[in-house]
């Protein structure tokens, strides 16, 4: 254990946010998303759900404010419109942590596609469908700017 740093950023994890740089990107997978063949290194979460991981990431990690968009999450096949409740949970997660920041949807495919691009993908133990998520890292600020 280590003081400031959240409980449920384990020491792979932890390791994984410390080396990306400013708009590198992390993604945030669900029980059921093919994490281990996307590319990326995987950091295993098994035991986790999305929300607490969201939580504990964003706790440290600013997103980009320079990106016209920092956050995305996966369109519902066949119904890009509808947000599912988990969703609605991260958008809060972002809105309190990251700040107003809109978790832009992306299609199935097309998130697939940018998750492969992704530093790393840290695979959940999240039960809820479309509960991914993928984060583009901003600059840690000093405190005098």
């Amino acid at each position: 254990m280590l003081r400031g740093i959240h409980p449920l950023l384990g020491p792979d994890l932890l390791h994984a946010l410390r080396s990306m740089g400013h708009g590198d990107e992390i993604v945030i997978a669900d029980g059921n998303f093919p994490a281990s063949t996307q590319g990326p290194k995987v950091v295993r979460a098994d035991g986790l759900g999305g929300e607490a991981l969201l939580e504990a990431i964003l706790t440290h990690m600013p997103l980009d404010t320079y990106a016209p968009a920092a956050a995305f999450r996966m369109a519902v096949v066949e119904d890009p419109d509808r947000l599912p409740e988990i969703c609605h949970s991260y958008q809060s997660i972002v809105d309190r942590l990251a700040g107003p920041f809109v978790i832009a949807p992306l299609e199935r495919f097309a998130f697939y596609e940018r998750a492969a691009k992704a530093a790393y993908i840290v695979a959940s133990g999240e039960r809820a469908a479309y509960a991914n998520i993928l984060l583009k890292k901003g600059v840690v600020r000093s405190e005098q700017d």
